[in-house]
């Protein structure tokens, strides 16, 4: 079975003035993250986690609800700092780059 990927990116201004980039393939049959790459000019401490977060965020399904959790569980579990951002504004980032009608 081949599944059909999606390419997508979003640009995201967050209140206060920090940008947010995600670059997001995603399978159109699985709606599923393929690959994600979040960059911006925000602040993340360890800096290491926007890289742990992208590999756990891999084969997740692309709903709301789901992401908020998996990211907010990956912050707490740990001890994750976010300067500039928020994990909400990490799922409107991911959330802007699909749209299914």
């Amino acid at each position: 079975m081949i599944l059909k990927t999606m390419k997508s990116e979003s640009r995201y201004k967050i209140p206060g003035g920090k940008l947010l980039r995600v670059f997001l393939e995603y399978s159109e049959d699985t709606k599923t993250i393929q690959d994600i790459r979040i960059t911006g000019d925000f602040f993340v401490y360890p800096e290491e986690a926007i890289e742990e977060l992208e590999s756990i965020l891999l084969y997740t399904p692309i709903i709301e609800e789901d992401l908020k959790e998996k990211i907010s569980r990956f912050i707490e579990t740990n001890d994750v700092t976010l300067v500039g951002l928020t994990s909400e504004d990490l799922v409107k980032g991911i959330m802007m780059c699909v749209s299914y009608e």
